[in-house]
């Protein structure tokens, strides 16, 4: 009997069947595999992005979800040349394709005008107020109030629709307003009104009224954020004064003193 290798053809054919059917099996589990991820991921499957913009979330919301696709908001703007609350911006762009459950991000123009804050213009000449508002975003009328002062060319108001826009006070964006503009002192005589009990706004529409600018102003209160009344002015009430002279202006968030009038303070050491 012939000596035997270490495997005899029978051994050979075994393991080559089964190398070969193993083969067989990973190629089988590949395809399997490929297949369901291809299902599960919805490979190639794309749809046409609707064009969503022009229209508000609710609007566009059920239309990108009919899709197979979600909205998210992700900015907002402000323009006031398309509707408030409509989108202006959309990724993916429209008529682009893109795979189901992906999500559209969107730019919403603001429900609302953005508002600013009108600052403190008094006393600063009209053409550096004029900048000043417009850099804000605000639209200065062309045509200015004149009133008398004792300087000339500086700022003494500000107005929109009419009515005086305070220091502090919010106003939106494109709005229109008009400088209230000093031109000197005039040369006829005015009674001067009382502001007793006013706050400081409020005093100085009357005395603008009534052609006379805000003076000086002390306040017996540090806290200037909170109502103060005025309490005592120079001139008093009912004297008389050419257009265009100040009134200085004493206040205080006690509103018994400008009730009572109280002050111990002599005039000469009242600034």
């Amino acid at each position: 009997m012939g000596k035997m290798g270490f495997f005899d053809k029978s051994d050979l054919k075994f393991v080559g069947i089964n190398v070969i059917l193993a083969v067989v099996v990973g190629i089988v589990i590949l395809v399997v595999l490929i297949s369901y991820l291809r299902t599960y991921t919805e490979h190639g499957v794309e749809v046409e992005v609707a064009d969503v913009r022009g229209l508000v979330e609710a609007e566009a919301t059920p239309l990108l979800s009919a899709q197979g696709l979600s909205l998210v908001v992700i900015d907002s703007t402000y323009s006031d040349k398309v509707p408030f609350g409509t989108i202006v911006d959309q990724d993916p762009k429209p008529n682009s394709h893109a795979k189901h459950g992906r999500s559209v991000y969107v730019t919403i123009n603001a429900t609302t005008k953005r508002q600013v804050t009108m600052p403190n213009l008094q006393d600063m000449s009209y053409r550096q107020a004029e900048t000043t508002l417009q850099g804000m975003g605000l639209v200065v009328d062309t045509i200015y109030d004149y009133e008398p002062s004792t300087y000339r060319d500086l700022v003494l108001d500000v107005k929109s629709n009419g009515e005086s826009v305070p220091p502090g006070e919010k106003i939106a964006v494109g709005t229109k307003v008009r400088l209230v503009v000093g031109f000197g002192q005039g040369t006829e005589e005015v009674e001067v009104p009382s502001v007793i009990g006013m706050t400081l706004q409020d005093a100085r529409r009357m005395l603008l009224a009534h052609r006379l600018t805000v003076g000086a102003v002390t306040f017996d209160d540090e806290e200037e954020n909170e109502a103060q009344f005025v309490y005592r002015q120079i001139p008093a009430p009912g004297e008389k004064r050419i257009e265009g002279e100040t009134v200085a202006l004493k206040l205080s968030k006690n509103i018994e003193k400008a009730v009572t009038g109280n002050d111990n303070s002599g005039e000469d050491e009242w600034f």
